[in-house]
């Protein structure tokens, strides 16, 4: 690794730590930016840095073997109600509940994002 890459994350984990301080505040990012003396445009700049890394470092679909598609047979009645079926995931104290009108997209990115759960 070059001294550039070595910089470059080492920025970026010096500014999601600034992103999380401002996002956990309470404060609109303007006066958080105001009253820490970082301009705005900086701050936001930065936030699209952190997120594109983030969006780099999730793996594709493709690459995980582990989601496996599931058909879910109709009802002989009709179609499943939304409340009956759902998927529910327990994580100790946080609840996740994906209905059968979510998404696909949803499921995926829901999918995704718990990949990176530590």
């Amino acid at each position: 690794m070059n001294t550039r890459e070595v910089t470059r994350k080492y920025r970026l984990n010096q500014w999601t730590q600034i992103i999380r301080e401002c996002r956990s505040s309470g404060q609109t990012v303007k006066v958080w930016c105001a009253d820490h003396d970082i301009n705005p445009k900086t701050y936001y700049y930065w936030l699209r840095k952190v997120r594109e890394a983030a969006c780099e470092a999730i793996p594709s679909l493709e690459e995980n073997s582990s989601i496996v598609p599931v058909n879910i047979p109709a009802n002989a009645d009709g179609p499943v109600s939304e409340s009956t079926s759902q998927i529910i995931l327990r994580f100790g104290s946080v609840t996740l509940e994906l209905r059968n009108n979510a998404s696909t997209t949803l499921i995926e990115n829901t999918l995704r994002a718990l990949q990176n759960v530590r």
